[in-house]
């Protein structure tokens, strides 16, 4: 009877290894949101890391967090390093294209927990009605422990609250 138990569990286990295996080669999480204010009133918030801690849904994880900024004040070649508690790990963002105020592209390398190296994109669009659209898109390779996580939960669902949240309050920063 033991012997059944273990082989079914070792099916099970090897179902799952093999369909984490066919999951995709990449991620992709976006969100956006309309704010009441031009492009060139939102931009700044997210060009300049500086501003990062009146908006980011991760800087009020640890209010301990040691932060580095080098580089240019804020647009293309400014770099924000951070390392903090369990919650928001370690790691590193560099900006690698700023267009004022349409646009910036950053390289997100983390460090711990788990390394990664992903892409976030950031967008600021008139919006026809008023205001700016901002659209905020994280991007980046799935390796195959990212793969197996996303048989159980979806990089989506990992972090597109923090996006939503995120941008809800960049949205109240740039509006008042």
């Amino acid at each position: 009877m033991l012997k059944k138990v273990l082989l079914g569990v070792l099916v099970v286990v090897g179902v799952i290894l093999a369909f984490a295996a066919t999951r995709p080669d990449s991620f992709r999480v976006e969100r956006s949101i309309t704010i009441a204010a031009p492009p060139d009133r939102v931009y700044p918030h997210v060009a300049d890391f500086r501003a990062w801690p009146q908006w980011s849904p991760w800087e009020k994880l640890d209010p301990g967090m040691q932060r580095t900024l080098s580089g240019p004040p804020d647009g293309k070649g400014a770099v924000y390093a951070w390392s903090g508690n369990d919650k928001v790990g370690a790691g590193r963002m560099e900006i690698l294209d700023a267009v004022p105020p349409r646009s910036l592209r950053i390289k997100l390398d983390f460090i711990r927990p788990l390394e990664g190296h992903d892409l976030t994109e950031f967008t600021f669009a008139p919006n026809p009605g008023g205001g700016t659209d901002v659209h905020w898109v994280m991007s980046g390779p799935s390796p195959y422990l990212t793969k197996l996580m996303s048989v159980f939960v979806s990089m989506d669902s990992l972090i597109g609250k923090d996006f939503e949240q995120g941008l809800a309050s960049l949205k109240a920063v740039a509006e008042h």
